[in-house]
């Protein structure tokens, strides 16, 4: 029995498997092994010490007069035998009667090795799905082991995970053994252990990997109000501090831009503009519109609209790209922004002279902050459910 207890310690200590489940399979294994033997073992009971590892397999049996009376000798037992266990027995008396499991044939003995080994495979494959079951929405390290198709499988230690085309940064390409980090989306079960599938273009993989770096995040000094990334191209992060002695846009550059740039350089080259978040919702426009500099923001919280002036020199800045910088800045305010030069606002007469001075510009602000001033919940609560863009 020793050795018994000994490799039982050993599956449960390298594989993971409880104790309780690998004693649980050998039950039903032996009790299977019964079944072949005997051609049944509705009466077969199997007890195991936990702590010992012993076993004893019993069987429960009718007591006849003489062998002329046994139907099934699994189910009956004559008096004269009977009385070798108990000799008390009497003819009808329902004995327990003591199996010698090393008796069984080959046949038995193979049947119930496989259900051993079969039972240690599908708790194997349980530990390997709690284990990763537990990383849904969370950052799993991992190295790329190969490709297939369009696809990669990146091991994460004791299983590969599938990185799809579509979870891909199109400039993104990895090689063999190269070591990457990815956002776990979901973790299903099967036969051929659980499947896991990741992605490098999910906005929370920022906010996981700026989690990772900044110490302020991880203690909740520092918040994440809302990402709005375009992968590969560019991200806009709008942070928060519960602490007034702490820059929370600082926390996250890091000294020299350290923290920033671990990121940026996880993300392969990716560009992060990390911006003061703003409970009105003027100012966070104006700030998520950066490096762009606004003349005036006049904001509707009603209609979750936003008009903006900037300076002539600084309206393709504002607008970026192709429209990236305005569509990154709507997406993370949640505000329809509409974005016009100084000199199309006064064409359009939108524009006074006092506002061209720039004397009016932090009244349009203060404005616009009172106006969303009376909807300060709906704004908060839009703005709180910005990384799912």
């Amino acid at each position: 029995m020793s050795e018994l207890k000994e490799a039982i310690e050993l599956l449960e200590k390298e594989k993971g498997i409880s104790r309780e489940s690998l004693l649980e399979s050998i039950e039903q294994s032996l009790m299977q092994a019964c079944k072949s033997n005997f051609g049944k073992n509705d009466n077969i009971n199997v007890k195991i010490n936990p702590e010992t590892c012993e076993y004893t397999v019993t069987a429960e049996k009718e007591v006849v007069a003489s062998k002329e009376d046994i139907v099934d000798d699994s189910l009956q037992v004559t008096v004269a035998e009977a009385r070798k266990t108990d000799p008390e027995a009497e003819e009808g008396d329902i004995i327990t009667v003591n199996i010698n499991s090393k008796s069984f044939g080959r046949i038995a003995t193979m049947n119930a090795k496989n259900v051993i080994l079969q039972r240690i495979r599908e708790e194997e494959r349980n530990v390997v799905f709690n284990q990763y079951n537990k990383k849904i929405r969370q950052l799993a390290s991992g190295t790329v082991s190969r490709m297939q198709g369009k696809s990669y499988y990146i091991n994460l230690g004791k299983a590969d995970a599938l990185l799809n085309e579509n979870e891909q940064v199109k400039t993104e390409k990895f090689q063999p053994t190269e070591r990457i980090k990815v956002y776990v989306l979901d973790v299903k079960s099967n036969s051929r252990g659980p499947k896991i599938t990741v992605s490098r273009t999910h906005p929370e993989l920022v906010r996981k990997l700026f989690e990772e770096e900044v110490t302020e995040i991880r203690e909740g000094i520092v918040e994440i109000k809302g990402i709005s990334r375009e992968a590969g191209s560019r991200t806009k992060m709008a942070v928060w501090s519960n602490d007034a002695d702490v820059d929370a846009v600082g926390a996250c550059v890091g000294m020299n831009g350290s923290r920033v740039n671990a990121v940026v350089m996880e993300l392969r080259g990716e560009k992060i503009d990390i911006i003061a978040w703003n409970e009105n919702p003027a100012f966070l426009i104006e700030n998520a519109l950066s490096p762009a500099k606004v003349v005036s923001v006049t904001a509707n919280a009603d209609e979750k609209t936003a008009k903006v002036i900037v300076p002539d020199n600084q309206l393709s800045l504002a607008i970026g790209k192709e429209g990236q910088n305005a569509r990154l800045a709507a997406r993370l305010t949640g505000y329809k922004i509409d974005i016009k030069s100084e000199k199309q606002a006064r064409e359009a007469g939108e524009l006074d002279d006092l506002s061209l001075s720039g004397l009016n510009s932090e009244e349009e602000l203060k404005e616009g902050g009172e106006n969303a001033a009376d909807n300060k919940e709906t704004s908060g609560t839009n703005l709180s459910g910005l990384q799912e863009l």
